[in-house]
């Protein structure tokens, strides 16, 4: 058997770019991304075909300190995503300080002895000398197999990163058909698409507070896919503001959806959505696992 499969987590804290890397390996968008922390809540698998390699990129929650039960959620998948794994990619931005985050996953990392890549982002926003300062910084840990400067965005660096993945892929059958890229349901893609549009659209702790559930999904004769989405939000406030004056943020978040939904579908998608108030349901266990926040 000539075929390999690697498992690798991408771990980061909010914000380090984990989704825009996930979807530029994978070539489709698979993670939702926005200007905005915690935007991932669960662990996503993006699945890139490479010559007879499979890696499996796990995209996960970003590591901060949690403030809900759905972010001790968050938190703990993260920790469980750094075990058991072939190796680890730890996200990091062109910083020259080690901040408490990137501490405490290097010490996951370092207990769970995962072969560790340091994955150093965003070098498109700084001049190249300064990398020189945090790649020494980083080397002092003695954590990493190799360091390795990128840019997910415009995808420099990227090639050299998959290159030195094949070193942690094991012989043996290939994990997921050859044409899937990614392990999450249709319904739960749409969902997050349109979580994404909300976490755009939306300021302060207004999308944080939001989750969305598909309702329908269903196939017409015709190819055209009818969606049903119902949006929670927290309080009855926040259900005016996704609502808009005479309903135009909800008709313009729904249009957003509309059309990430189809590109993701390769056809035409009827989209519905509504509004209900739900409060608290970020301290619920009963909600959180309702809405599709679930421990593996």
């Amino acid at each position: 058997m000539d075929t390999k499969a690697a498992m690798i987590t991408i771990a980061g804290r909010p914000n380090v770019g984990k989704s825009t890397l996930t979807n530029y390996m994978v070539g489709e968008k698979i993670a939702i991304v926005s200007n905005k922390p915690q935007t991932t809540r669960n662990r996503i698998c993006g699945i890139v075909n490479r010559g007879k390699t499979q890696f499996v990129f796990m995209d996960t929650p970003g590591f901060h300190r949690p403030r809900t039960k759905l972010g001790d959620y968050m938190v703990n998948i993260t920790r469980q995503s750094v075990s058991d794994v072939d190796a680890v990619l730890l996200l990091v931005e062109p910083i020259a300080s080690i901040g408490p985050q990137e501490e405490g996953l290097i010490a996951q990392m370092k207990a769970n002895h995962a072969p560790a890549v340091l994955v150093i982002n965003k070098i498109d926003t700084v001049e190249k000398d300064k990398l020189l300062a945090v790649i020494a910084l980083y080397a002092e840990t003695e954590a990493f197999d190799a360091i390795i400067p990128i840019s997910a965005k415009t995808g420099e660096g990227v090639e050299e990163l998959l290159t030195q993945c094949e070193a942690y892929a094991q012989e043996g059958p290939q994990l997921f058909p050859a044409d899937m890229t990614t392990d999450q349901p249709e319904r739960q893609v749409m969902a997050e698409i349109i979580r994404e549009k909300l976490l755009w659209c939306l300021e302060r702790e207004v999308p944080h507070g939001t989750a969305v559930e598909i309702t329908k999904f269903s196939e017409r004769d015709d190819e055209v896919i009818e969606i049903d989405a119902t949006i929670y939000c927290e309080k009855p406030s926040h259900k005016g503001i996704i609502i808009g004056k005479n309903g135009a943020m909800l008709k313009k978040i729904s249009t957003m959806a509309r059309v990430d939904c189809e590109k993701f579908m390769g056809t035409k998608v009827y989209l519905q959505t509504w509004v209900k108030v739900k409060e608290n349901w970020r301290d619920s266990d009963f909600l959180i696992r309702n809405f599709g926040y679930r421990q593996e």
